[in-house]
């Protein structure tokens, strides 16, 4: 659902996040990796590499923001079901690609998240077309916590 938001002192977070080509037992995949002072951060990092796999950040501006929710079993089918919610924004309307993501919404006990996404539609020749994500898998996917060094990371292979 569309929201209203603000221009006025409007941010954009440090990159920390990375799209990295891995071996799986012999078959190269693409792995989101995103990482933050929190697990919140290390999610919203990793949603944005997804974005940046599709295509060159840089080129996308923010007019929109859009809001969406993600309920999951647990803490991995939380960010499976983060990620998939944030693809399916991107690949039916609004076409949305995302160059800021603010997790509004964290609840580790109910498995729950809402977002706001930040960006503009797809627009073919304003945005270079990178590679198409088909699907969010569950294959080889790390959450790590190291709450003592405030240090979170999370991994995920994309299906392309």
């Amino acid at each position: 659902m569309e929201v209203e938001f603000s221009k006025d002192n409007f941010l954009l977070p440090e990159m920390k996040y990375e799209c990295e080509l891995i071996n799986i037992l012999f078959a190269f995949n693409y792995r989101l990796h995103g990482w933050g002072t929190s697990l919140k951060e290390a999610f919203e990092q990793c949603g944005v590499a997804m974005f940046g796999y599709m295509t060159e950040l840089e080129y996308v501006s923010v007019e929109q923001c859009f809001e969406i929710e993600a309920k999951g079993d647990d803490l991995e089918g939380l960010l499976f079901h983060f990620l998939d919610e944030l693809l399916f924004l991107f690949s039916a309307e609004p076409y949305l690609v995302c160059k800021k993501l603010e997790i509004t919404k964290f609840d580790m006990e109910t498995f729950e998240i809402s977002c706001r996404c930040y960006g503009e539609p797809f627009e073919l020749g304003k945005h270079p077309q990178g590679t198409e994500v088909k699907a969010i898998t569950y294959s080889a996917m790390q959450i790590v916590q190291d709450t003592a060094a405030n240090h979170y990371e999370v991994f995920v292979i994309i299906d392309i």
